[in-house]
């Protein structure tokens, strides 16, 4: 089936299922956009063809090609979730809040000082993984 206007990328094909054309990109953009990063990776990692990789996988796995293209995709598109039900919606705001408070003083002096209270909040949480026997055994 043809592509839609608002989305050439993305069809659906005769069975009903969603075919995505993988291409390239070499867009420009602003030196102040505040997306650039994102926009230079999409840009550097399109010159590499990950069919590549995947039919490698597919063929060592006997996992079809497009299964694995799936699970790449859902598996990326996901990550923002799993690392916020890993580090908790509480202890988000709680690391946000020396940012935040930073950004709002708009001085670097703020900004030195909320990473040094980050990393101390994050050297906090490192404790039992770095050293597993910071806590007792738990008796029943």
């Amino acid at each position: 089936m043809p592509s839609t206007p608002e989305d050439p990328d993305v069809w659906t094909d005769a069975d009903g299922h969603d075919v995505v054309r993988l291409r390239r990109w070499k867009g420009e953009w602003d030196e102040d956009d505040p997306h650039a990063n994102f926009k230079s990776d999409v840009a550097g990692y399109g010159l590499l063809d990950p069919l590549e990789t995947l039919r490698g996988m597919s063929r060592n796995l006997d996992v079809p090609v497009g299964a694995l293209a799936r699970y790449v995709l859902a598996r990326w598109a996901s990550g923002g979730s799993g690392g916020l039900l890993e580090v908790g919606p509480v202890m988000v705001p709680r690391l946000w809040e020396p940012v935040a408070a930073a950004e709002e003083a708009d001085s670097d002096e703020e900004r030195l000082r909320a990473y040094h209270q980050l990393r101390q909040m994050i050297a906090w949480l490192k404790v039992p993984l770095d050293d597993p026997t910071v806590y007792p055994p738990q008796r029943d």
